[in-house]
């Protein structure tokens, strides 16, 4: 079939004006929703909480209250400390305020806020003599940055952030970390801070620390900020952003630390959900082979994290994804099809959806692959988020796959799960399975009347004539058109019965018998 006879084909099957990239954008947008509801696995922020051993060790620190920390920092302020007991004073104050934030489940944040005492603590970090205080004063600043938007801002308001910035070349190991720390929480508020962090020159310093002589700890929170930094997409971080992450990253998927593995996988994983031109960098970066094999690691964070990044690639053009499907991605499915997580399978169903919303030739590579059996599988048997993925790889199908495909797959045995599917009250599901049924009945050609005795058989018909009377104007519409198109056996029609059209949409007369609130299926 040449491509223009494709093209055509696909103007009269769902979707109608529809080509594959719009078809998958739209399959994308879906999926918006999908990905909102799941918890974010990377943390955006992180609150920093003492060892048992340091809250042990000294028990007088424990019996600080917040009026007298805010005291003696105020009078401290006032009085412009000077002396080794004066600063030991003020020390211990910061410390205790510090361990406040930390250990309480409830920290008193706003209270800390409200006492005026943050530019006080900004103060500290200028306190170049004393690394210690600026240790404290600083964690003390990132615990109340892991807190609420407003926290966050009141940090940034206080004036940390050039500060922070400083503190990243800092000779003392723990000051340099606790910045970058605070940073990554700052960075992690959203766009609008993350953008403004980044103004403020912060990926050349930290990109400073991606290196194998860091240590563990420190490179996990650096790989951390990376992950925020590349968080967001509306907007996306900037182009020239990330064009000097992405080496970074190209390095980091190599390393031996499983978190830091899970952290680089998840922040390509934020990129390439940012749009083609995202992708298409992440691409280029040389990335795809490593994420693709991730697929099949034995660490389900990292496998997940995978999935997603390379479920984000083939939402992109065909060509995109074609890199995805050229690199083996396919060979990873039938393990992750059958995984024990559902949300590894879901993901996995979600993946094929777009595949089956490519071209022809990337179909026949998801039916060569054995997966249609699969899907079908997953149609029956798995939760229903996971069977409304599978309702999208199917119905897509319908629309990119050749007759031929299309009748492969009806022969796998789609029909009676799929149509099992229009008794949901999920409309959306209803309008996808309509559409796919009606498409499969359109490519049917000689075996039309074949189609429509399985779907009669496995109970289809009954449920579609029974969408007749849905309070959703496409779910009707397209149940009156497969039943007068496909089952109407020659009858005469009752042009009383049937629905006038109306602006190019069916209007119909209201039942004696309907129930004032519709029909609850």
């Amino acid at each position: 079939m040449s491509g223009r006879t494709q093209d055509v084909r696909k103007k009269f099957y769902k979707n109608k004006d529809k080509d594959t990239e719009s078809l998958r954008q739209r399959r994308n947008e879906v999926s918006v929703v999908l990905r909102k509801e799941k918890r974010d696995e990377a943390l955006q922020k992180k609150r920093l909480a003492p060892s048992q051993a340091e809250d042990d060790k000294d028990e007088k620190m424990q019996n600080y209250s917040l009026e007298s920390i805010v005291a003696t920092l105020l009078q401290g302020q006032n009085e412009k400390m000077g002396g080794e007991f004066e600063s030991a004073k003020r020390l211990g104050a910061v410390q205790a305020a510090r361990k406040l934030l930390s250990r309480d489940r409830n920290p008193p944040i706003n209270d800390l806020i409200e006492s005026g005492i943050l530019p006080i603590l900004v103060e500290c970090l200028q306190c170049d003599q004393n690394p210690q205080l600026q240790f404290e004063a600083a964690w003390a600043l990132t615990n109340i940055a892991s807190g609420t938007s407003q926290q966050t801002q009141a940090v940034v308001q206080a004036g940390a952030v050039p500060h922070f910035m400083r503190l990243l070349s800092s000779q003392h190991s723990n000051v340099c970390e606790q910045a970058v720390w605070a940073l990554g929480n700052i960075i992690g508020d959203g766009p609008g801070l993350r953008d403004f962090v980044i103004s403020h020159g912060v990926v050349g310093p930290l990109l400073k620390f991606i290196d194998q002589n860091t240590p563990i700890s420190f490179l996990r929170n650096v790989t951390w900020v990376i992950v925020n930094l590349c968080r967001n997409k509306e907007p996306p971080p900037q182009m020239e952003t990330i064009s000097r992450l992405l080496p970074a990253l190209a390095f980091l998927i190599f390393h031996t630390d499983t978190d830091i593995l899970v952290d680089s996988v998840w922040a390509l994983s934020y990129l390439t959900d940012c749009g083609n031109s995202h992708i298409q960098a992440v691409i280029q970066a040389g990335v795809v082979p490593v994420l693709v094999r991730f697929l099949s690691h034995t660490e389900i964070k990292l496998q997940t994290a995978a999935l997603r990044a390379v479920g984000n690639i083939v939402t992109g053009t065909d060509e995109q994804t074609q890199v995805v499907l050229d690199n083996g991605a396919l060979e990873h499915f039938p393990a992750l099809l059958q995984h024990p997580k559902e949300k590894i399978k879901k993901e996995a169903v979600w993946f094929l959806s777009n595949i089956t919303a490519g071209n022809q030739d990337q179909v026949q590579l998801v039916i060569e692959a054995a997966l249609i059996p699969l899907i079908i599988k997953a149609l029956e048997v798995c939760e229903f988020a996971t069977q409304k993925e599978a309702a999208w790889a199917i119905s897509n199908l319908t629309v990119s796959g050749t007759p031929a495909q299309v009748n492969y797959m009806v022969s796998c045995g789609a029909l009676p799960p799929f149509c099992k599917l229009l008794q949901v009250k999920d409309t959306q599901v209803v309008q996808v399975v309509l559409d796919g049924i009606g498409n499969i009945l359109k490519m049917a050609g000689d075996d039309v009347d074949k189609i429509t005795l399985m779907i009669e058989e496995c109970g289809g018909l009954d449920l579609i004539e029974k969408l007749q009377e849905h309070e959703n104007p496409d779910i009707y519409k397209l149940s009156y058109e497969i039943i007068e198109h496909y089952f109407a056996d020659g009858e005469t029609e009752d042009a009383s019965l049937a629905p006038a059209e109306v602006d190019g949409e069916f209007q119909f007369e209201a039942k004696q018998d309907m129930p004032v609130d519709g029909f609850k299926l």
